[in-house]
């Protein structure tokens, strides 16, 4: 007759006279089941997962280089393989040179450029480009190796998978971006493809985050945590994700056609609320005719009304953070008010930053920490979102549940 089962004991597990229990010994302790085998490599999969959002940090910052100092279309072909390679002598940065003259950024902005001031906007832009491409180079290999190992997380091939798909979007997207400002007059990509190509980048930066987040503890312990989950905070919080998400997206659009430099005077914009003008768009053709464009393209190409709408837009978040935080700091457990207290501070700071770039009418230095900027308020947003849902207990001595 089989022994009686201790009521620790997880099912499935051997009796003491079953399979792996010597007669008369004690049965060995098992885990429960959702941490049994096959678990998967989380460990290791999460220092890749580092690894890779460290990559598309830099990348997006490198990005932000590239389109500050107008080095974007300084490369002209879409080379997969043979592009990786920069140019290695003389003639080779001759031939690069003269495929730009080519272009309208060159023949309209850039004619007396030499090749010595071609080099480094050429630099910025390959370097951009590697980048890109090595970040894919790390996902392939990692996922290959995982997989092969089936070492594999049960329900995480899907979102590495995801990541390597929104990877190669970005790719296609880049270019469809590069592509639009190698044609007509145009000297600039268009505003709206550097939106989506920076807002993707940025989809790309938060399911990472999210992955390393979720990495950082067992299955079981996120399922435990969830049960102490703070619903309304997390529903807010992911408002405030998609808040700062637009936020970011409206930047690009400033980016996109030097708006941030059309209006250096804060709270107004030169002597007045609303920008002069902020529905008349002129553009010249390539016949040298004027033009003026329909008003609906004022809320992608005029520099005034591009601009306004950042700053208005800026105000609204910066108000739902406050009642976000207000929020988070009645968290019952002290790690989550924390991350909101330190989601209002970097709010405070990038809002700070945001104006500093508009009196220094976009001083390289000064946006790309805005940029920066903009990447640690968005980490840390779902940081605090991921709290939100999967809350860290404390002591009751540390004032937590």
């Amino acid at each position: 007759m089989a022994g009686k089962r201790s009521i620790f004991e997880e099912v499935g597990q051997s009796g003491p006279s079953g399979t792996g229990a010597g007669k008369g010994k004690t049965p060995a302790s098992s885990k429960g089941l959702i941490d049994a085998s096959p678990k998967g490599a989380r460990a290791a999969i999460r220092l890749w997962m580092v690894l890779l959002f460290v990559l598309v940090a830099a990348m997006i910052l490198i990005g932000g280089m590239t389109r500050l100092t107008d080095s974007g279309l300084s490369i002209t072909e879409w080379n997969l393989v043979t592009g990786a390679l920069p140019p290695l002598n003389e003639a080779a940065w001759l031939i690069e040179f003269e495929k730009y003259k080519n272009f309208p950024e060159f023949q309209i902005q850039n004619r007396m450029m030499t090749l010595e001031e071609f080099k480094p906007i050429y630099w910025w832009e390959w370097a951009h480009r590697f980048l890109g491409r090595f970040v894919g180079l790390v996902w392939a290999v990692g996922f290959l190796w995982f997989y092969l190992r089936k070492e594999i997380p049960n329900g995480w091939t899907g979102r590495l998978l995801l990541l390597g798909a929104l990877g190669g979007l970005q790719g296609a997207v880049g270019w469809w971006m590069v592509h639009s400002g190698l044609q007509g007059v145009r000297v600039d990509v268009v505003s709206y493809r550097l939106a989506t190509h920076l807002g993707l980048a940025f989809a790309i930066l938060g399911f990472l985050a999210w992955y390393v987040l979720a990495l950082g503890r067992s299955e079981a312990a996120l399922m435990t945590a969830r049960r102490g989950r703070e619903a309304k905070l997390f529903s807010m919080t992911t408002g405030l994700m998609h808040f700062t998400m637009l936020q970011i997206v409206l930047g690009a659009l400033v980016a996109g056609i030097d708006a941030g430099r059309a209006f250096p005077t804060w709270p107004l914009m030169g002597d007045s609320f609303l920008p002069p003008d902020p529905f008349y768009v002129p553009v010249t053709g390539a016949d040298g005719q004027l033009t003026v464009l329909p008003w609906y393209w004022a809320f992608l190409e005029n520099a005034g009304l591009v601009q306004f709408i950042h700053r208005m837009s800026g105000y609204l978040l910066m108000a739902f953070g406050v009642v976000v935080w207000l929020r988070g700091r009645r968290s019952p457990h002290g790690t989550t008010r924390f991350a909101y207290h330190m989601v209002m501070a970097m709010m405070v700071a990038q809002m700070a930053l945001g104006v500093f770039t508009v009196l220094l009418e976009a001083h390289i230095h000064v946006a790309i920490t805005h940029q920066l900027g903009a990447m640690l308020l968005f980490v840390l947003i779902l940081r605090a979102r991921h709290l939100a849902q999967y809350p860290v207990a404390g002591s009751v001595r540390e004032g937590t549940q």
